[in-house]
């Protein structure tokens, strides 16, 4: 397999590979305008490419590449995943996840994965399981208005009301807004702007909130969304190498967001 191991400009098109990331929490940030937003911190921790799985293997259609990340005790691990951090010469890892691919976009197992794979206006999408909320009612699960607290009403205030569509056709349809078990589900928040990158710390500054709670793993890669192709098009590619040419300072920011080492008011 003819592996790539260097930097080049990408092609029309072409997917490259995600990341794995551990939820930090959330903080604000201003832009040189005086506007407020809230971030989320992305940490990416020893992340690695751990195999490549071929079209066949895959779908027939599409190239994958298996990532993971977190490093964790090789003990309790079934024999079948230890094969591949060994054929990778990598330790084993906590979470893995898989990406899907173009064919230009292959990088070798082994290869280190870096919070400089992304790059400050970019747009990304961050996919984790959401906070398991247990059963709900429709009031919290769905937003109901709910019904009156008085006028006759007897503990019917946070009921759904009518559920089905009378006598004909006499059935409840698919799909009917009811009560039941909330969250604990995967969910992707589409289009989140990279506003920083630490490269020291491998961490990774999005636009506003994502699933999961604290310290949970995600799933980070660049947009979906057609609305913002333009804004990633010079992205390093197929990703960051640490011993290539390019000299990364420790933060890299986006244009539009302030500094405090700055002056916040000067004069012509």
């Amino acid at each position: 397999m003819w592996w790539i191991n260097h930097t080049f400009c990408s092609a029309e098109g072409a997917q490259r590979v995600g990341l794995v990331a551990v939820k930090l929490g959330m903080m604000p940030l201003w832009t040189k305008t005086g506007e407020r937003h809230v971030v989320t911190l992305l940490q990416v921790q020893d992340c690695h490419v751990v195999s490549y799985i071929s079209k066949e293997q895959n779908d027939g259609k599409t190239a994958s590449l298996l990532v993971g990340g977190k490093n964790t005790s090789p003990f309790n691990k079934p024999e079948s995943f230890m094969e591949k951090y060994r054929l990778a010469g990598i330790p084993p890892k906590q979470k893995l996840t898989q990406f899907n691919i173009t064919d230009n976009a292959i990088i070798k197992p082994g290869t280190p994965l870096y919070a400089a794979h992304f790059r400050p206006g970019q747009f990304v999408d961050v996919t984790a399981k959401t906070i398991g909320k247990g059963f709900q009612g429709v009031m919290k699960r769905w937003g109901f208005k709910g019904q009156p607290a008085t006028h006759g009403q007897t503990k019917t205030h946070r009921r759904p009301g009518a559920s089905g569509p009378g006598g004909d056709p006499a059935r409840v349809f698919p799909g009917k807004k009811m009560p039941g078990k909330m969250g604990n589900k995967y969910n992707t928040a589409h289009g989140l702007k990279v506003w920083r990158v630490n490269t020291k710390h491998n961490i990774l500054y999005v636009h506003g909130s994502v699933p999961g709670h604290r310290n949970c793993f995600v799933k980070v890669k660049d947009t979906a969304l057609p609305t913002h192709e333009e804004d990633n098009k010079n992205p390093p590619f197929p990703t960051y190498f640490a011993d290539g040419d390019e000299e990364l300072s420790e933060d890299l920011l986006d244009d539009a967001m302030f500094q405090f080492t700055e002056h916040s008011i000067t004069f012509s």
